[in-house]
């Protein structure tokens, strides 16, 4: 039975209102919102038998639940849809949840395939869209300053070269640290940028512009609908290995001078015991499926040409984690697809995270962005920056007095310059001049003396 997707919505809506509907069901009250579009959640028709059985309450019916592989719960296969806000669900008849499963999933699919904005493009060619992704877990410091400025340096530049696109300075909030991230770390962050002057274009404070919402938080049904469709696409696998026997398995392997990376237990298990352990209940992750012989190369804007051999380094790693919780790697991948950025300017302790990150994109087809990894800043004793060289945090330094085109002015010298002398800059001097490819390899030295004199020269 063969239905378009218009057909099955006034199916669905005329049948909800008769005896076919079987059930619903409703999330608590705590929970927002209802799912806007059908589900691929269905229950049998059939004649119900008035026998409950020992575990039912008299007078109740018991109805058989048609499970579907790949999803374990209610909620998991609800957050596959867009516009899925936990709420009430229905079922109409064999017949029809049969053909709403094929339409759903090839909805799924298809929601997939136009997620992201850049795919089949030339990224050199493309409006600069920029971010800027700090975690909520603490202060905005001088690294994460002089990445947002960097960043938001590219973005306004890239505005004045294109009149018309999508340029623009995305500020994204990745709190799915759900034990360290705090309201108040990221209101705090907010309001260092805001007194920086490097205001966004797209943000948590937007949060119905175009590729919003800008907090991963808010967009774990989007990661669980790619998880998904890479395991229907046989690019991702469940994995149901416990904690014990992971740790086995690393023992094992550095007892034996092994690097220590998961062995492809579940890789390539047999259909019918996934979907039997699925059914059961059993928990499990989702793991990338790392393609034999797989390399990564980027032509780093800073450090020129990195390279990975994916399957010897990481081997098959986790997007999703038993509890539904989306990984880092995962996160940043989607969200820097599907909002169509095209440039990343980042530390360069994140040089590693890429490998996984265009795995990660490879797998969704679609294109990487360009990368500029930007070397650490370090203290006067040639250490990384901390609390201990004395002031770091954007704040403080707003409290001992400096200004903020100090602040942009001193951090854009902090591994840049335009291949003059010149060292004091206006903003628009800056938007003008900088080019990521003067982004110099070598560590910066911050220098306390050289930022009170250029506070001097802005006063």
């Amino acid at each position: 039975m063969k239905l378009n997707m218009a057909s099955m919505a006034l199916l669905a809506a005329s049948l909800s209102s008769t005896s076919s509907l079987v059930c619903a069901f409703t999330r608590p009250a705590n929970h927002r919102g209802a799912l806007t579009t059908l589900s691929k959640l269905h229950f049998s028709t059939k004649e119900p038998t008035n026998q409950p059985n020992k575990n039912q309450p008299a007078g109740s019916i018991r109805r058989r639940k048609v499970l579907k592989h790949n999803t374990a719960t209610l909620l998991s296969r609800a957050s596959k849809f867009n516009g899925y806000n936990d709420g009430a669900l229905f079922s109409t008849t064999e017949d029809v949840s049969t053909a709403m499963n094929d339409a759903n999933t090839q909805q799924v699919e298809e929601e997939v395939e136009n997620l992201f904005p850049n795919k089949g493009k030339q990224i050199s060619d493309l409006p600069p869209r920029m971010r800027f992704a700090p975690s909520p877990t603490g202060s905005l410091h001088v690294g994460g300053a002089r990445t947002a400025l960097y960043n938001w340096l590219v973005a306004k530049k890239g505005q004045l070269d294109f009149s018309e696109g999508d340029g623009a300075f995305v500020l994204r909030v990745e709190d799915t640290d759900l034990a360290r991230s705090t309201k108040e770390s990221e209101d705090s962050v907010l309001a260092d940028l805001t007194w920086l002057g490097l205001n966004w274009d797209e943000g948590p404070t937007t949060p119905l512009a175009k590729y919003g919402p800008y907090r991963q938080s808010e967009r774990s049904a989007l990661y669980t609908k790619i998880a998904n469709s890479l395991i229907e696409s046989g690019k991702a696998y469940p994995c149901f290995c416990t904690p014990e026997e992971l740790d086995a398995m690393k023992a094992k392997m550095e007892a034996e001078g092994i690097p220590p990376r998961y062995d492809g237990t579940w890789r390539d298990a047999d259909p019918d015991l996934v979907k039997a352990k699925i059914e059961a209940g059993d928990p499990y992750t989702v793991r990338f499926k790392v393609p034999p012989g797989a390399r990564v190369v980027i032509d780093d804007a800073v450090r020129g040409t990195v390279s990975w051999d994916a399957e010897a380094t990481v081997g098959d790693f986790i997007l999703l984690r038993s509890s539904g919780v989306p990984v880092y790697n995962f996160c940043v991948a989607v969200d820097d697809a599907s909002m169509g950025i095209t440039t990343v300017i980042r530390a360069e302790e994140h040089l590693t995270n890429t490998l996984r990150q265009g795995l990660i994109l490879d797998a969704l087809g679609a294109p990487r962005p360009r990368y500029a990894h930007c070397s650490l800043i370090l203290g006067e004793d040639k250490q990384k920056l901390s609390k201990r060289h004395g002031a770091t945090s954007c704040n403080q330094f707003r409290l001992d007095g400096f200004l903020p085109d100090a602040m942009i002015n001193y951090l854009a010298l902090l591994g840049w310059n335009d291949g003059t002398d010149n060292e004091i800059f206006t903003r628009e001097e800056l938007i003008e001049a900088f080019d990521i490819d003067r982004i110099v390899k070598s560590p910066s030295v911050f220098d306390m003396d050289k930022l009170k004199w250029v506070n001097s020269q802005h006063l």
